[in-house]
């Protein structure tokens, strides 16, 4: 399009400051912070900050908060709820709930046991048929779901009762059925690795995002296409290596880095990269934003809606799995109790949208973070779990209020 020379006298538009791409400096990052804020666009920002206040709240009532041990013991608390609630995010991507994540995770437990105790199968395989249980259980609530049309709030409701009376009827008469203290299975989580592969981790993982990214603004580049600089890329690297590199620390003072931990990590990372850069990542966000104007797009709705949910029953059995691991045992709490409250709140108090269409999988690991930090320290206090429930509750509501603030300031900037 040829550009036109304003006509002597005409009065220019100024231009609108809201596309404006800032520089890699931390000055234009700042400014294209404050933007968004202004703008609605709160992203991961209560969260850490509530984070922050949470840790110097414990630390300066408990000085054993911010210990490499407790540290380390929090990173595995969080790993189990933390899958879970990942699923959950998929599921709130469509504006939809999943009740039954708690439940599928005790029945997958319960089907790794019964298969690796009880019928001796090798505990990798029966790791496997539990993953593969939670997998054919979430494409049987999609189905239902998308193909007959039952709400999903009833379908996974109605899972949480079923899949729960199957954990009872597998774990029998017992009602525990304990794993061994040396196997595959308690491996998940009693495995750390030594300081240097730790540090290599580090490096590898800040490494990779660094020269990814650089890759990815060479091809926006070439396509013609606004992409940031080569300094605000490095200053992206810098800003990421800091907590990595800080935790990794922190970590090897104690027994290393814990493979559950990186295992739970992986899934974020993994599951953040197929939300953000691939088309089905797209499609599930244009099904949660309208599944109508999807569907009139030319996407298959259905099978958006059944692969979601299978991801979520899916994470929900891995999560299950880590708990079995954990406390080397399944039992008829598993997965009960308030395990599904957990892991939705840990996706809301991440920052995932219960409107649908909003969210990432950084949620998972943010709000399980918190959670994680509010239970560690009011066990430290020695103070009872109605304590726990009650700030779990009012950090819930808050998450939920900003979320519902963020929304009406988007509303009026026009951006959604």
């Amino acid at each position: 399009m040829a550009q036109q020379t304003p006509v002597a006298g005409e009065t220019v538009p100024a231009p609108d400051p809201r596309p404006i791409v800032a520089g890699g400096s931390p000055r234009g990052l700042v400014q294209a912070g404050l933007r968004r804020l202004r703008g609605g666009e709160l992203g991961a920002l209560p969260v850490l900050v509530g984070l922050v206040v949470i840790c110097v709240v414990f630390q300066s009532l408990n000085s054993n908060f911010l210990s490499p041990q407790n540290l380390s013991n929090l990173t595995l608390q969080v790993v189990s709820t933390g899958l879970m609630s990942c699923g959950v995010i998929m599921v709130l991507l469509l504006g939809e709930i999943d009740l039954s994540v708690g439940s599928v995770s005790g029945v997958s437990g319960a089907v790794l046991a019964v298969l690796a105790v009880n019928q001796g199968l090798p505990e990798p395989v029966a790791i496997a048929l539990a993953v593969l249980t939670g997998a054919l259980i979430g494409v049987v609530h999609g189905t239902i779901f998308a193909k007959v049309g039952v709400p999903a709030f009833v379908v996974t409701l109605a899972g949480l009762i079923g899949w729960q009376g199957a954990q009872l009827y597998l774990l029998g008469s017992d009602g525990t059925i304990n794993v061994p203290y040396d196997g595959a299975i308690a491996y998940l989580t009693q495995t750390y690795f030594v300081p240097a592969v730790g540090w290599g981790i580090a490096v590898v993982a800040v490494g990779l995002y660094t020269g990814l990214t650089l890759y990815g603004e060479r091809r926006r580049t070439a396509a013609g296409l606004p992409a940031r600089s080569v300094a605000e890329v490095l200053l992206r690297a810098g800003l990421l290596a800091v907590p990595v590199f800080g935790g990794v620390a922190v970590l090897n003072l104690w027994n290393g880095v814990p493979l559950a931990f990186l295992i739970f990590l992986g899934f974020v990372v993994v599951f953040d990269l197929v939300l953000r850069k691939t088309r089905y990542g797209r499609m599930v966000f244009a099904v949660g934003g309208s599944a109508e104007a999807a569907r009139r797009a030319g996407i298959n709705v259905d099978l958006i809606r059944i692969s979601v949910f299978a991801l979520a029953s899916t994470l929900a059995a891995v999560g299950g799995i880590l708990a079995v691991s954990r406390g080397f045992a399944v039992s008829q709490s598993s997965g009960g109790g308030d395990v599904l409250m957990l892991a939705i709140a840990a996706a809301v108090i991440g920052g995932t949208s219960l409107f649908g269409g909003r969210g990432s999988a950084y949620s998972a690991l943010l709000g399980g973070l918190v959670l994680g930090a509010i239970t560690s320290g009011l066990y430290l206090l020695q103070m009872d779990s109605s304590v726990r429930y009650m700030i779990t509750a009012a950090v819930l509501l808050v998450a939920v209020i900003l979320d519902a603030v963020s929304r009406r300031s988007r509303r009026a900037h026009a951006r959604g």
